[in-house]
């Protein structure tokens, strides 16, 4: 049974002694610098996204949404050596200016790194949306191929069969403990890439047998930089425009998907995200509300353990708000309130949780250097505060792997408890003082938990609302390690029947807390914090277009088997004309193809649908087979022609990527572009939602929206605030956008009133700072509106001060509404944010709809 427990923490704690003397820092004074933050952080970079103006996104980008995550190897022995080849030197790269390592600068130092001996392996391990490489950096001691062999086997063993590893003395003893440290994912918050070079570097040359021991029970994960596309240019987002910060659940970005791949294979126990920037040094964990499907007792327990030691590391530099304009580091579980929370899975910290890390943190270094400090501090001013935040990354680093050796074993059984609890269906353990001994301060307001149901069932046939959606979130949950088994005949569970080919989320499974925040509803939290960092909601179960039901308790009996991907749901009738329903993006991008191809397609009676000529079945076959829509025998003539719609965007990044998914040619524009002269002769139609402000255009820019508007164009949609403003500017609809609260957000019951543009859409969809229409002139439909009652299904939406802009006053309001201008343009206004961050897929049909005119 090897050692005992005891014995092993002893052990390490006696080594980590020593280890943190070989790792330690050297503390470095500098000049006095200022304070340019506060002590608490602020939402950055939340809401709808970057208006893009003009940029397109890269055919590069445009194949990631059809390429599956990259696998990451295993069974292979270290090192992993990879020859890296170095891009072309960029002048420009905004990393120069501050003293950092340039993008094109990274592959010959890991190379060289390499070089240094046998414990470093470097993996191209993908590609960012612009094309760059992204390297993960492995350090552990060798290992022969039946030597990772044996680690991958004890990594499986913990997943899929926590309860025997618990017993296991072998892998107790013989498992190296993975500690995966990113960096860089907000592009221009620098220092963790530098930091990690550093790191590296400390661990492949350091002779001591502390560090030697180190790397013989841990394999520490480096992502050197997981934003390279923001770190040359600057910018927080990558080369879509999107903050990779928010897109862990929906993992639209390759770089996303490359996080989740290294949580799936690699499982790290404990995991840092290093950011910038809060003076002083910012080290989670979080204040409430705290994600209600965490174990949150297991991961509370050693993260804020390793906060402390942390939070020590960095102050022990010596730096003070006098000399060098640095604050001590603050941990906000115990010095604030709330503001920072950990609540929603969409930040890599967040999600890391649900693959196994017990302790994970944002650390956010303090001196900020980025944005109006980039452009207006002195050089010498930028490169002393980004060496101070380098050492401060540096020690945060070390100071994790201090932690994660000196209790490995009880980072290791927090981790196998984790899942253990999850394939048992056991109940959560409540915080309290008492079950999280050595965390004060826990109250009632940080007590979380859930009742996870028995199963989640995902219907086939006609009980779907739509099969194409259904095997989207099915191969969506697979992608995020939840094990789905599909029913191999006709069953019933709870009282309700099921036809053979539905789908079998059993919540008896490891990662059942991942498996709940995809699948589950969600909770309304308005009245347990006045504030959140970022949004509250996010539902795959509500938002992405697939019927998903919720099987309270058991027992379960059913026939079914585990699958590796969804069934093939695309199929073309055999004889005649065909219908193609439009009711989810990949139905659009199937459309959109055809049009371009030259195909005339026709509309359905019902505007829901298109009419494909039988002429054109072999097309559609192929489109059946590449996005799995169904083109049905119909006996339909249709109505109009549909035309190939060419689309001027005003929009933020999340809405573009969603336009291009569907397959619609699209212009980024501006209130700049338009006035640098804008050709209104190349495009069809006119979306706004971000970045188009009438007001500042100039009169020659402003004739010419006007007359595109003057004209019968195929159809203008506008979004949010910014297209209400666009839409009381231009005159197109004579109603009144009333603004709910600017933080509200979530998700929402709505009701379809059977228009042509939400007919048969989901009765939910996302709000971020909702909008609702009231004194609708003549001709102006309501063609949804909000739930009665209390809207919110899932979410943070209160009343301003003032007791206005709640979900109350929204109840049964407009959300959508369309009608046509005085020209006869069919005009659509959104309330609701049916593209929000490329996330809730079920929406997307209304604009895409809206769009067709």
């Amino acid at each position: 049974m090897g050692l005992p427990r005891s014995v092993l923490v002893a052990t390490a704690c006696s080594a980590a002694a020593a280890l943190a003397g070989a790792l330690s820092l050297t503390p470095v004074h500098a000049d006095p610098g200022r304070d340019h933050d506060g002590p608490h952080p602020v939402r950055e970079g939340g809401g709808r996204g970057t208006a893009l103006d003009g940029t397109p996104i890269t055919d590069a980008a445009l194949r990631a949404l059809e390429r599956a995550a990259p696998g990451l190897p295993s069974g292979v022995g270290y090192p992993r050596r990879t020859t890296l080849t170095p891009p072309p030197t960029d002048p420009a790269d905004t990393s120069i200016k501050l003293g950092l390592t340039p993008y094109h600068a990274l592959a010959p130092r890991l190379n060289a790194l390499q070089r240094t001996g046998d414990r470093v392996s470097v993996e191209v391990a993908g590609r960012s949306a612009g094309g760059h490489e992204l390297y993960l950096v492995t350090v552990t001691a060798p290992e022969t191929a039946k030597q990772a062999r044996e680690q991958e086997r004890m990594r499986e063993l913990i997943e899929n069969r926590p309860a025997a590893a618990a017993r296991d003395g072998h892998l107790e003893a013989a498992y190296k403990t993975p500690v995966f440290i990113n960096n860089n994912i907000h592009g221009n918050e620098w220092e963790g890439t530098d930091a990690a070079l550093a790191l590296i570097e400390e661990l492949a040359k350091a002779k001591d047998a502390p560090t030697a021991d180190l790397l013989a029970r841990h394999r520490v994960l480096i992502n050197v930089t997981a934003n390279p596309d923001g770190r040359i240019a600057g910018t927080r987002e990558n080369a879509n425009g999107f903050d990779l910060n928010r897109d862990a659940i929906t993992a639209s970005q390759p770089e996303t998907r490359l996080l989740r791949s290294i949580a799936v294979d690699r499982q790290p126990a404990v995991m840092l995200d290093l950011h910038g920037y809060v003076n002083g040094t910012l080290i989670e964990p979080t204040t409430p509300p705290h994600g209600e499907n965490y174990e949150y007792d297991l991961f509370l327990t050693h993260a804020y353990a390793n906060a402390l030691g942390m939070e020590k590391a960095v102050n022990a530099l010596g730096y003070t708000p006098r000399k060098d304009g640095v604050r001590p580091a603050v941990i906000p579980f115990r010095d604030q309130k709330e503001g920072w929370d950990d609540w929603p899975p969409v930040f890599t910290p967040q999600y890391a949780p649900f693959h196994g890390a017990v302790a994970a943190h944002t650390v956010a270094v303090p001196l900020a250097v980025n944005n109006d400090a980039y452009e207006s501090l002195p050089v010498a001013e930028l490169r002393r505060r980004s060496a101070v935040n380098t050492r401060v990354a540096g020690a945060a680093m070390r100071a994790a792997l201090h932690y994660t050796y000196a209790h490995r074993s009880s980072v290791l059984a927090a981790q196998i408890e984790m899942f253990r609890r999850g394939a048992a269906g056991e109940a959560q353990r409540t915080v309290s003082e008492k079950t999280v001994p050595g965390v004060p301060g826990i109250g009632p307001e940080d007590v979380y938990t859930t009742a996870f149901p028995r199963a989640y069932v995902i219907p086939s046939g006609k009980q779907q609302r739509s099969a194409v959606a259904a095997a989207r979130l099915v191969d969506h949950l697979l992608a995020n390690d939840v094990r789905v088994d599909r029913a191999r005949t006709a069953f019933r569970l709870a009282g309700r029947g099921y036809p053979a080919g539905s789908y079998v989320i059993d919540m008896h499974q490891p990662k059942r807390g991942l498996a709940n925040v995809l699948l589950a509803d969600g909770r309304d939290i308005s009245a347990k914090v006045s504030a959140m960092y970022d949004i509250s909601g996010w539902s795959l179960g509500l938002l992405w277009g697939a019927r998903v039901e919720k099987v309270a308790r058991g027992p379960l009996a059913y026939d079914g088997r585990p699958v590796r991907g969804a069934a093939p749901t695309g199929r073309v009738a055999p004889h005649g004309d065909l219908e193609l329903r439009l009711d989810d993006p990949r139905e659009f991008a199937a459309l959109n193809v055809l049009l371009a191809r030259g195909v005339a397609v026709r509309r359905g009676a019902a505007g829901g649908s298109a009419v494909v000529p039988g002429s054109a079945r072999a097309e559609a076959r192929a489109l059946a087979d590449r996005y799995g829509v169904v083109f049905r025998a119909t006996a339909e003539r249709g109505g109009a022609t549909v035309k190939r719609t060419r689309v001027a965007a005003a929009v933020g990044a999340g809405e573009l990527f969603a336009l291009r998914e569907m397959g619609f040619d699209v212009v980024p524009v501006s209130t700049e572009s338009l006035n640098a002269g804008f050709d209104w002769s190349r495009v069809d139609a006119l979306f706004v939602s971000a970045g188009l402000d009438v007001g500042k255009l100039t009169p020659a820019a402003r004739n010419g929206l006007d007359r595109f508007l003057g004209r019968r164009v195929t159809a203008v949609v506008a979004s949010g605030k910014a297209g209400a403003a666009f839409n009381s500017s231009t005159g197109l609809l004579g109603v009144r956008a009333v603004a709910g609260s600017e933080d509200g957000n979530g998700v929402v019951r709505v009701v379809d009133t059977g228009g042509r543009i939400t007919a048969g859409a989901p009765a939910h969809t996302f709000v971020y700072a909702p909008l609702w229409f009231t004194g609708l002139g003549a001709g102006t439909r309501v063609e949804q509106r909000y739930g009665s009652g209390d809207p919110v299904v899932a979410g943070h939406w209160r009343a301003g001060a003032n007791g206005n802009g709640g979900p109350q006053d929204a109840a049964g309001k407009a959300a959508v509404v369309s009608g046509a201008s005085v020209h006869g343009t069919p005009v659509v206004l959104f309330g609701t944010e049916p593209l929000f961050r490329d996330h809730p897929k079920g929406s997307f049909a209304q604009v895409g709809r809206a769009l067709l005119g």
